[in-house]
């Protein structure tokens, strides 16, 4: 009896020492309410403020990687922010709330789109659609309107707290493309990051969250070291750098700071993920 509970708190003690880091899932930070990807500005900050205030450690992708080969012991509770798309309601709203908490953060381009958008004359004023009218306007060639400019995400990456990577080139469902198309959304998404960037872009993330066998290994050939998807779970020392498991983040501080607790617990996120499946 005494074996067995010595073993219980051995292994208890075990998995308390091995966190685990909830990855973060945002698209829009901005004050329109319709969708399922959109933040409001009042409510991001209030999450925002919740990790700073809380002792909460936002690492950068970099350190995640090291985590997961065991490079690097985390003493405290850590969360890596990471935002699909580059919308340019992520500068306006977002940005001065990770300047004020000097949070780190990670934005996935959609590169056709950030360079369309950076050869029109740059807007003096502001005006944020909603998630369907940014890709109704994406579609009528006015990128401007809705997405980051190579400008603006030079200014946030010389901020020291915001790191880009690849989204893809255009945006595509990665499971229904040929070998040539694959490696057209891959290369080129990377290589035009690291040129305007002059930097390296060894991450990627698959838009919608799809992908297929071939698209994994093109991936792995062209060069990126790490992916992430859409499933829903929490990243630990061993995992799979190209399968990171991701949070979609909703807008509501009270969820928020519950899931906060219990994704940054190795044995609530393990009995709670249970649950979820």
């Amino acid at each position: 009896m005494r074996k067995n509970v010595c073993a219980i708190f051995i292994s208890y003690r075990k998995e308390k020492s091995m966190r685990s880091i909830p990855v973060l899932m945002y698209h829009h930070i901005n004050p329109n309410k319709e969708d399922m990807v959109t933040v409001t500005p009042e409510v991001f900050e209030g999450q925002m403020r919740y990790l700073h205030e809380s002792g909460y450690k936002t690492l950068k992708i970099d350190e995640l990687l090291s985590y997961i080969s065991g490079g690097l012991a985390l003493r405290q509770k850590a969360v890596v922010l990471t935002f699909d798309d580059g919308w340019l309601d992520n500068y306006i709203y977002a940005f001065p709330v990770i300047k004020k908490y000097r949070i780190y953060a990670s934005v996935f381009l959609v590169t056709n789109r950030i360079e369309k958008a950076s050869e029109k004359t740059p807007q003096t004023c502001y005006l944020i659609p909603s998630h369907k009218e940014s890709k109704s306007l994406i579609l009528k060639g006015e990128e401007h309107k809705v997405v980051l400019t190579w400008n603006l995400i030079k200014e946030m990456v010389d901020s020291g707290l915001i790191d880009f990577y690849s989204h893809t080139e255009s945006h595509r469902e990665c499971d229904l493309l040929s070998k040539n198309e694959l490696f057209k959304e891959l290369q080129e998404s990377k290589q035009s990051i690291e040129k305007k960037l002059d930097r390296p872009c060894p991450y990627l993330s698959w838009p919608y969250g799809k992908y297929s066998g071939l698209a994994l290994n093109i991936a792995k050939d062209v060069g990126y070291k790490a992916i992430f998807t859409t499933n829903l779970g929490v990243t630990q020392t061993g995992a799979d750098p190209f399968a990171i498991n991701r949070i979609v983040v909703k807008d509501n501080i009270a969820w928020f700071k519950m899931r906060m607790l219990i994704y940054t617990n190795s044995i609530f996120s393990k009995i709670y993920l249970k649950t979820k499946k």
